[in-house]
């Protein structure tokens, strides 16, 4: 046995022996379940081809001379030979994309552990469990709660006090502007996941809609217009919104923004239904009415 091979037997000891060294001061049991296995065993199996692998091509570098045809091709009197693809690099070719095939459609996705799956169905589980401690909240508790959350999802473009950022985002601390429902009314907003037949544009032109846009950006208080009736029907006779067909309009109801965004006259609002649970849409709704002045 030559010392390059010495050398290396040497190296891939090392290499198992830090490994198991690493695992061990992490208090990990190797042997555990399998996923913790097969990972020390690739890890060993790693170090000894690769050692195996080095000490080949080395002494082959060492000893071998370049043999076979030489092509006619030259590139500045450099010459390639005619010879084959080594059998061994085929074979690992071909049995590297069985493999992968299998892996892709077989091993992996059907039947084996998942780090993203257990991590998915954890947050299903506390997301249940959160609902369910929380399915009776005071006003109070939900406030406290929307403004943790509004201040983790909403103030980098609202604020942290609600004021929009001079303009760059809505401003919370206020009703909306008698432009702002008058875009609406001419535009329409994008059809909402809760609210299926969305809102078109038109609902109301001209002296009505300058008549609405007032009334709904003045609180909704006052004497009610009687072109009030084409949005009634949809949101209720106090703007408080009816389920399924039309939001509340005589606040901000952020569970219909947060499911689909929201197109305004300053931008688009992306959608935000992924990021937080029915409860949690309440709460925020809860503190962001309690910031409007």
């Amino acid at each position: 046995m030559n010392g390059l091979m010495i050398k290396s037997l040497a190296f891939s000891a090392l290499l198992i022996v830090a490994t198991i060294a690493v695992v061990m001061s992490l208090d990990i049991d190797i042997f555990a379940d399998s996923v913790n296995a097969i990972t020390m065993g690739g890890a060993i199996a790693i170090a000894v081809l690769t050692s195996a692998v080095s000490v080949k091509y080395i002494n082959q570098m060492k000893t071998d001379v370049a043999t076979g045809e030489l092509a006619d091709e030259s590139w500045d009197g450099v010459r390639e030979y005619k010879n084959e693809l080594p059998s061994g690099w085929a074979y690992s070719f071909l049995g590297l994309f069985l493999w992968s095939m299998w892996y892709g459609f077989v091993g992996y996705p059907i039947n084996a552990y998942s780090q993203i799956g257990e991590y998915n169905e954890e947050v299903l589980a506390y997301n249940a469990k959160f609902e369910s401690i929380h399915k009776n909240a005071d006003e109070s508790t939900l406030r406290e709660m929307g403004e943790s959350i509004y201040l983790v999802q909403c103030a980098q473009c609202h604020g942290n006090t609600g004021d929009g950022l001079d303009g760059k985002a809505q401003d919370f601390t206020k009703l909306r502007s008698k432009q702002e429902v008058l875009d609406i009314i001419n535009k329409g907003q994008n059809t909402m996941t809760a609210f299926p037949g969305g809102m078109y544009p038109g609902m109301a032109a001209g002296e009505q809609a300058e008549e609405i846009s007032a009334y709904v950006a003045g609180g909704m208080t006052g004497a009610k217009p009687a072109s009030f009736a084409a949005c009634s029907s949809c949101h209720g006779e106090n703007g408080e919104g009816v389920s399924h067909v039309g939001p509340k309009i005589n606040g901000y109801d952020m569970v219909n923004t947060l499911a689909k965004g929201k197109h305004g006259s300053i931008g688009k609002m992306p959608a935000f239904n992924t990021l937080i649970t029915p409860i949690q849409e309440k709460a925020l709704t809860v503190y962001i009415q309690s910031m409007a002045k």
